[in-house]
């Protein structure tokens, strides 16, 4: 069940069912020279779907720019400030909470996004400790999993590539989304075949330790076959925390 493609109706109704929804949230940025730029909001998005389709989950709007700040050196990228993603997720979580949502499971595709998402559940839970009222808002839980981290998927990716996984423009992400626009596959050798490792710090800095934009990584490995098992793998383990997270 889709938030975008239900009624309000239909959203009543499964309030009456369920507290919880799931909201996939990536980011628009570059990855490497095969990479799709929509790859961190892809993935998640593509995993909840698949796993609202198997277990009747509602999967809300997919939030779909984060904290990329360091890729606006390669075209295409865009980014919020923390301050701005922190806002808007703290009015996504209102918003639902006045409904009566009181499980929120943002299932993250960007490890850019970690620090920013863990503070913006800091400035919804300070609201409840410092006793702001809210309107009708109950006492809402939040959640965040990346879907990689799930112990099948993270596993399965090491017996796959190996020292070749990398942190970003992975083999994995690139396959997910490769299966998911099977049209979008973009076949492309790596100069080094393994892209070098490091540190940076904004956009300038990134571009000149890592020109083509992957750190680590060797996404010419990446196989749509490959993508679909990672998306099987990770959608089952995401319906089975949301749910033991959903009757928390």
């Amino acid at each position: 069940m889709l938030l975008h493609k239900s009624s309000w109706p239909e959203v009543e109704d499964y309030l009456t069912r369920s507290k919880g929804i799931v909201i996939p949230i990536g980011s628009t940025e570059q990855h490497g020279p095969n990479g799709l730029i929509g790859t961190d909001a892809i993935c998640p998005e593509a995993i909840a779907h698949h796993a609202s389709e198997a277990a009747g989950i509602l999967v809300g709007p997919t939030f779909n720019v984060g904290i990329a700040q360091h890729h606006l050196g390669f075209a295409g990228s865009m980014t919020l400030r923390p301050s701005t993603m922190i806002a808007a997720i703290y009015d996504w979580v209102a918003s639902l909470a006045h409904h009566g949502f009181e499980r929120v499971y943002f299932f993250n595709g960007h490890g850019g996004n970690i620090a920013t998402i863990d503070a913006a559940f800091a400035e919804i839970y300070a609201d409840r400790s410092l006793g702001r009222a809210a309107s009708n808002r109950g006492p809402v839980k939040l959640k965040r999993v990346n879907w990689w981290d799930y112990k099948p998927v993270f596993d399965h990716c090491k017996k796959l590539y190996g020292a070749s996984h990398g942190s970003h423009a992975t083999p994995s992400e690139v396959a997910v989304t490769y299966y998911a626009y099977p049209d979008a596959i973009k076949k492309v050798e790596m100069n080094p075949k393994v892209a070098p490792n490091g540190r940076f710090t904004d956009a300038e800095d990134y571009r000149a330790k890592f020109p083509d934009g992957r750190i680590g990584s060797d996404p010419s490995l990446a196989k749509p076959e490959d993508g679909k098992v990672l998306l099987e793998m990770s959608a089952k383990a995401l319906i089975e925390d949301f749910r033991a997270f959903e009757a928390s």
